[in-house]
């Protein structure tokens, strides 16, 4: 749909994306000397926009459209990279992403955020035009009327249009499955559900970042027989059954922490991150879209992983240890995990990957205080965080205590998950020379 000309139909297709707010930080801007006689000052750029459209950008997604959380972090990657294209475009400091359009310094860069995030939103997710406009005629009654706010929203338009364009044919909803047949260690649906595998297109998905889709795509996980399956076999039968295990109450507390949607605690703990240290436009915008990109990356390079190795989850191993040829495993029929098992194979861990590919693009970003404070609403708790190795423990220890994945996956998706954040600062998001 075209973007209406009048103010009054441009405030209806205004969705706000969520800002972070990163304090005093290492690429923080710093203030510019002003000579006299200085000219009259531009407003201040207001982070309202980021953090709005995040808020927006989950209800949508998450809230409207029920995405699977895996896919999630695709639609976010999305959204945050034109709103970081259209605020780049006009105010500098960065290099934008995968384009080389500059808008006129006029403009202003909270209408370009706003027009780019709801543009993006309302392309993929007509049905939620009711709240994307909404939210967008929100956006632009902060901003004054005039020439500054229509220059924005034109370029925010061609910043998002640029991003469809980059985004058409590159394997969403393509017909991928889950084609091995049950064989020990070989994954299949697994209770409560027994669903088939979610989301298995998102395997054979063009990444943001990367190459291709299998391009850190790690070595296969341990065979059924050696020491390293039967040391993690152990220790998530010990350690992450529902009933009868070893755990502590605060181990448990743990793994029911991080059963719950992340992408949707990222974008909450990025919001508060950015209202906490009075991230500037630009530099919020920044952490959103290179955590954004990121994420994307690391759930598509798991799910290419699983789809070409497919091993079986704890539950099925557990329950049909007699079939895998290792005389240090047990079976255990009636063994069920803490957390319900997701509808996909165990390695590699796409929880942990996209941690660690967060997590390192805010520990990089913030010279590693990353102060990421991250609520669960399924304990109704909030955890705050000041290292990045204190945060990926947990999380790879909260996977095999709720049952669901072998250390290994977890491990190995980790390390994968921060060189993919290492890749997206080191190729995009760069300081202009």
């Amino acid at each position: 749909m075209t973007a209406p000309r009048a103010r009054t139909a441009r405030r209806g297709l205004l969705v706000g994306l969520t800002v972070l707010t990163l304090g005093a930080v290492p690429w923080a801007p710093t203030a510019a000397a002003v000579s006299a006689p200085a000219a009259p000052a531009a407003p201040a750029a207001n982070t309202e926009v980021i953090t709005d459209w995040s808020e927006t950008a989950v209800a949508t997604v998450n809230g409207d459209a029920k995405r699977p959380g895996p896919e999630q972090f695709l639609w976010y990657g999305f959204v945050s990279a034109a709103v970081y294209n259209a605020v780049v475009g006009i105010e500098g400091r960065y290099t934008e992403y995968k384009w080389h359009e500059r808008g006129p310094r006029s403009a202003s860069p909270e209408a370009a955020a706003a027009a780019a995030a709801h543009r993006v939103l309302l392309t993929y997710f007509p049905a939620s035009q009711a709240r994307l406009d909404a939210a967008y005629t929100a956006s632009l009654t902060k901003i004054p009327d005039g020439t500054a706010e229509n220059q924005g929203v034109a370029f925010g338009e061609r910043a998002a249009a640029r991003i469809v364009r980059l985004r058409e044919n590159d394997g969403r909803g393509a017909p991928v499955t889950f084609g091995k047949q049950p064989a020990p260690g070989v994954w299949r649906p697994t209770p409560p559900t027994n669903a088939p595998m979610a989301v298995p297109w998102l395997a054979k998905v063009r990444p943001m970042l990367l190459d291709s889709p299998d391009q850190l795509r790690p070595g296969p996980p341990p065979k059924l027989t050696s020491k390293r399956y039967a040391r993690d076999f152990a220790e998530v039968k010990a350690m992450g059954g529902k009933a009868g295990s070893a755990r502590t109450a605060t181990q448990t507390e743990t793994g029911l922490f991080f059963g719950d949607v992340l992408p949707v605690q990222f974008q909450a703990a990025l919001r508060g991150y950015t209202t906490r240290h009075g991230l500037g436009l630009v530099d919020a915008a920044r952490l959103f879209a290179a955590v954004g990109t990121a994420t994307a990356d690391a759930s598509i390079t798991a799910w290419n992983t699983k789809l070409t190795y497919g091993q079986w989850r704890p539950i099925t191993a557990i329950q049909l240890a007699d079939t895998d040829g290792n005389p240090a495993t047990a079976p255990d029929p009636s063994w069920v995990p803490l957390l319900d098992t997701p509808p996909y194979p165990d390695y590699m861990s796409g929880h942990c990957v996209n941690d660690g590919a967060a997590i390192r693009v805010l520990s990089r970003l913030t010279g590693g205080d990353i102060d990421f404070r991250i609520s669960s609403a399924v304990t109704g708790t909030t955890r705050t965080y000041t290292t990045a190795a204190a945060y990926n423990q947990d999380v790879i220890n909260a996977r095999v205590w709720g049952g669901i994945h072998f250390r290994t996956s977890d491990v190995v998706a980790n390390r994968i998950g921060t060189h993919i954040g290492d890749l997206a600062l080191a190729r995009y998001f760069r300081p202009l020379k």
